[in-house]
């Protein structure tokens, strides 16, 4: 299955510099890095990036994860894929621009 990560301009850069990053400062807090599937990605998107242009939508298997992702409840109970590993950029399948139109992100038509 696969499942996303958002991150700034600035964190992409620095998984694009290092090949692997602890994740977003969240992420080092919560000692996971934060996932979500097509379905919770959109209100992922509004409730911690609103109105944030230059984001990067990258693309992961969770299957190829293996046992570093764990699913867990988070909002409204849902279940949320978490890594607990560092997120590598060898494991990523692909990353798009995720733009701001003004009043939401322009998710890829291949992903929603």
């Amino acid at each position: 299955m696969l499942i996303y990560k958002l991150l700034t301009a600035e964190q992409w850069a620095e998984l694009q510099d290092k090949g692997a990053t602890t994740g977003a400062p969240i992420d080092v807090t919560d000692g996971y890095v934060h996932f979500s599937t097509a379905e919770q990605c959109p209100e992922t998107a509004a409730k911690y990036f609103a109105e944030q242009d230059g984001l990067m939508l990258l693309a992961y298997d969770s299957d190829a994860l293996g046992d570093a992702i764990k699913w867990e409840p988070s909002r409204g109970g849902a279940l949320f894929p978490h890594l607990y590993a560092l997120l590598k950029l060898e494991d990523m399948l692909w990353a798009k621009p995720l733009p701001w139109t003004g009043t939401t992100h322009d998710f890829p038509a291949e992903m929603i």
